[in-house]
């Protein structure tokens, strides 16, 4: 590894050269196991041929030009979008954080309009929504916000998953303009809501009521992995906006801030921009995606093979001590354990397998939605051997 990269990351010792699926190999030919798809990101594996093939040819026509001009591919992948939602206008960046970016300006700007000079916006307990300065102050992290204050001001923090809390402040606060979460919380520890649809239910009323945004970051959720296209279709809601990237370019950095309703002409010439943003090759990327997802049944996948690996394991852990909870939406697995295991990583890694582990003691597994019955046996069986003997 170059001593010129900053020391931002702990790095694995491995450097992966080639994919085909869901696997890696490595630059000494060892072949592992991805279980994490670039944290959510590779949902269709590696090296699909159709995604291939469209970032190819759009590679050899044209990468970038700018938000000056039209956009063929990026009117298409917007096109798309609403479509698959039911939203109503889409903002294109280059990642989770910026659309988290886009999704906490267009609030403040929302506010504004209305005559609130200091908007607020409620947050999240455990919540993760990027590393910018809005987006780390709204994240409920300390870790993450520790040695880069002064934070930005404007956020109300509440516990997830606890609508009475929100009540309270709609009942006391005139600041508030917007609810910002996460159908699941990835980062947290794939955090579910215990009554999922009527958690989000309940926060869309309150919106209603107090003329607030909906604001759902689906960076993690989005794009098929929870079993639909979007973490909110499993309701019968729809949000005012929604934040998208990870899963949506299989790769090519991409982001999208997706509004709808009144939320969706927030926005006006001058407010806000991106120079990459939206450009050729990565809206070619991700219409490839959408594409592929819907042709080859990816939503009906992650649902089936993520639920498949929940029972599996329960059926592994069923007498086992140290194992306190098992939860999915999809391909969205945790798998929590009664004492901190982040040294699970670099066991499985040793054992050619590559899963994750966040919330210290929270094994989180992203698989790409392509995964097979037959490699999710072989997922569970080494992973469920290596978490028994680590428990003992």
């Amino acid at each position: 590894m170059s001593v010129h990269l900053m020391n931002t990351y702990t790095r694995q010792p491995v450097t992966f050269v080639r994919g085909e699926g869901v696997w890696l190999w490595d630059d000494k030919g060892e072949k592992y196991l991805d279980a994490l798809a670039g944290v959510a990101v590779n949902g269709l594996g590696h090296a699909h041929p159709k995604l291939v093939k469209a970032i190819s040819e759009q590679a050899a026509k044209l990468i970038h030009v700018s938000n000056i001009y039209q956009i063929a591919e990026q009117s298409a992948l917007a096109d798309k979008l609403c479509e698959i939602s039911g939203m109503d206008k889409v903002f294109f960046c280059n990642s989770g954080c910026e659309a988290n970016e886009a999704s906490i300006k267009l609030a403040r700007l929302y506010g504004h309009n209305k005559g609130i000079e200091n908007p607020e916006i409620i947050v999240m307990d455990k919540s993760f929504h990027g590393r910018t300065m809005a987006t780390l102050s709204a994240t409920g992290n300390r870790k993450v916000q520790a040695g880069f204050e002064p934070l930005v001001s404007g956020f109300i923090r509440v516990p997830y998953d606890d609508i009475e809390s929100v009540r309270q402040i709609a009942a006391r606060n005139a600041n508030v303009v917007a609810v910002l979460v996460e159908p699941v919380q990835g980062e947290g520890g794939i955090n579910i809501p215990k009554h999922a649809s009527g958690y989000l239910e309940a926060l869309r009323q309150i919106c209603n009521e107090h003329d607030w945004l909906l604001m759902l970051d689906e960076v993690q959720t989005g794009i098929g992995r929870t079993g639909t296209w979007f973490g909110f279709q499993h309701t019968n809601i729809k949000p005012d906006v929604m934040s998208l990237a990870k899963g949506l370019g299989s790769g090519v950095p991409i982001g999208a801030c997706v509004a709808s309703g009144v939320a969706a002409d927030v926005f006006t010439y001058g407010k806000h921009g991106s120079t990459f943003g939206g450009n050729p090759l990565a809206t070619a990327a991700g219409l490839a995606t959408l594409n592929i997802i819907e042709e080859e049944g990816l939503r009906e996948n992650a649902e089936k093979i993520g639920n498949y690996i929940r029972e599996s394991f329960e059926a592994e852990f069923k007498d086992q001590k140290g194992v306190v909870a098992i939860r999915n939406a999809g391909l969205m697995i945790g798998i929590e354990l009664n004492k901190p295991c982040g040294e699970l990583v670099k066991l499985a890694l040793a054992q050619k397998l590559l899963i994750n582990v966040t919330a210290e003691s929270v094994v989180r597994l992203l698989p790409p939605l392509v995964m097979n019955e037959a490699e999710a046996q072989l997922l569970v069986k080494q992973l469920s051997a290596l978490i028994k003997t680590f428990l003992k």
